[in-house]
């Protein structure tokens, strides 16, 4: 009997051994597999990129399920820090400056990835020199998915009423401004802005560093001076808002162009997705366009500023391989055309990954011409200190354009703190 026994069990044996396997293959290996990440991002609501970017990765990677963890704008670097220093094991860090790419690199927040790319097989030549920015004495901490230019929007209601020409892809900052107090009229609730400034230090000081001589981490800043004193002059005779008052009413730079009240708005390609995304929900109906950034005399047309979006992983996660997929697809050319068919412009700009972007509906015809550069410059630089360098520049601006203290004396304080500072 024992012997019977055993020969059945025998046989027995290799079919349970098969029917292990299988479960393991497709029960037991989906269970290990499923991954939940928390990704940080900002102004969820009003940025519809980020959950269509989850929402296609997912559709891929059904065992994968992402929270993203959304922060106030104004706040997103400030409570990013706070949570870093507080061991949060958030996986993915959406990376929105170089300050706080250079400060959570610097504090050991973030990790390497040379090795996953080598591993992946990336062609960082496709951020057609962007990674080379985000590398920092030979590694590369964080991979770009947006890569946004500072360019014109206007108002083309204003400018037909105005009986006036639309700005054109070859305006210097004096035709601008020529051209902004001929488009100011009227006054109190019913006034027109010939064009705005938001509170923002970079739609001042930017300008400056256009002719490449200068940048913004500097030990003279005396270069700022010109445009500061053309928009502190504009500010005084009333062709753009009052900075004080924006400021105190912590006023969207969003608000003033889709009410009617500015014909000129100098901002970020970021904002056409949004300006898109608005007009469809009927927020506001006037037709508007887009032209290339202004730029100095002497300076040729299509030179501009930039900003780098990225993507790093947080030290303290604990599941950075699976974090790194996720950031992979969303650098890549196909995250590019997610992006794109939103009307943001990706860090990769391959042609089909334009033609995507130039098809979305509501992307002004003027795009494909108003977009083209030729040269980007960095708004801010890697360096170990410029969090210090961009909070000393964003004090004395305030005390500039609220009035405390004249351009010269404003900029005579710039130069005294930033030499205190570790070089």
């Amino acid at each position: 009997m024992a012997s019977l026994f055993n020969q059945r069990i025998g046989k027995l044996l290799p079919v349970a051994l098969v029917l292990i396997l299988i479960f393991t293959a497709f029960g037991g290996a989906s269970a290990q597999d499923q991954v939940n990440l928390r990704m940080t991002v900002w102004d969820l609501a009003t940025t519809p990129y980020w959950q269509a970017l989850v929402d296609a990765y997912t559709a891929q990677n059904p065992n994968v399920t992402i929270e993203l963890v959304d922060i106030a704008s104004a706040e997103y670097q400030n409570v990013v820090n706070v949570m870093l220093s507080g061991g949060d094991d958030v996986d993915v860090i959406t990376v929105k400056d170089i300050p706080g790419y250079s400060g959570m690199l610097t504090r050991g927040q973030i990790i390497p990835l040379n090795d996953y790319i080598k591993t992946a097989n990336i062609d960082l030549s496709l951020y057609s020199g962007a990674a080379e920015e985000l590398t920092y004495e030979g590694s590369i901490y964080a991979l770009p998915f947006r890569s946004d230019i500072w360019i014109l929007y206007y108002n083309k209601a204003i400018f037909d009423a105005a009986s006036l020409p639309y700005p054109t892809n070859d305006m210097t900052w004096t035709e601008f401004e020529a051209l902004a107090r001929k488009l100011t009229t009227g006054s109190g609730a019913d006034k027109i802005y010939g064009a705005h400034f938001h509170t923002w230090r970079s739609t001042v000081q930017l300008p400056t560093v256009q002719d490449g001589k200068n940048i913004v981490i500097a030990e003279d800043y005396s270069f700022m001076a010109p445009t500061y004193n053309m928009v502190t002059s504009m500010q005084h005779d009333g062709i753009i808002m009052d900075y004080g008052e924006l400021k105190a009413g912590n006023i969207h730079y969003s608000g003033p162009f889709k009410n009617g009240q500015v014909a000129m708005l100098p901002m970020g390609s970021w904002f056409i997705g949004s300006l898109i995304a608005a007009q469809n929900k009927g927020e506001f109906d006037f037709p508007w366009g887009i032209a290339t950034y202004p730029h100095p005399d002497g300076v040729k047309a299509g030179t501009t500023a930039g900003t780098l979006t990225s993507l790093a992983i947080n030290k303290a996660s604990k599941n950075q391989d699976a974090a790194f997929r996720f950031i992979q697809f969303y650098s890549s050319v196909e995250g590019a055309k997610v992006l794109a068919s939103l009307g943001n412009l990706p860090a990769i700009r391959t042609p089909e990954v334009l033609e995507v972007f130039a098809a979305v509906s509501g992307v002004p015809a003027e795009a494909q011409t108003a977009l083209q550069t030729t040269t980007v410059r960095l708004e801010l630089p890697m360096h170990p200190n410029v969090g210090s360098y961009e909070q000393i520049l964003n004090e004395e601006h305030e005390l500039i354009m609220t009035g405390s203290v004249s351009v010269e004396d404003g900029i005579a304080e710039i130069n005294r703190r930033v030499a205190e500072l570790p070089k």
